[in-house]
């Protein structure tokens, strides 16, 4: 049972690169545009998108938004508060 718990904290833990994804991924991006905008490859926001899959349960991109607005990892038109560090700058 302590298994599951520990495999439930470890999907939440989000890397500050993947929050920042999560956000572009709301903006509406495609990951090719993620990458130009981020500077890395295609590929690798590929790989990004598919451990924040893996991390959040979610099965895709609108299941992933709804996962961050459900969890204030996005605003959603000033009715959810986002837990993203202060110190970035909203895009």
């Amino acid at each position: 049972m302590s298994e599951l718990g520990d495999l439930s904290h470890q999907r939440m833990e989000l890397s500050e690169r993947e929050l920042e994804i999560i956000e572009l991924v709301a903006q509406g991006l495609t990951n090719q545009e993620i990458g130009e905008r981020l500077m890395i490859s295609k590929r690798t926001v590929d790989n990004h998108v598919s451990n924040v899959f893996t991390k959040t349960g979610a099965k895709n991109r609108v299941a992933l938004l709804n996962w961050a607005m459900d969890h204030g990892k996005i605003c959603r038109d000033g009715f959810n508060c986002c837990n993203l560090p202060q110190d970035q700058p909203q895009r």
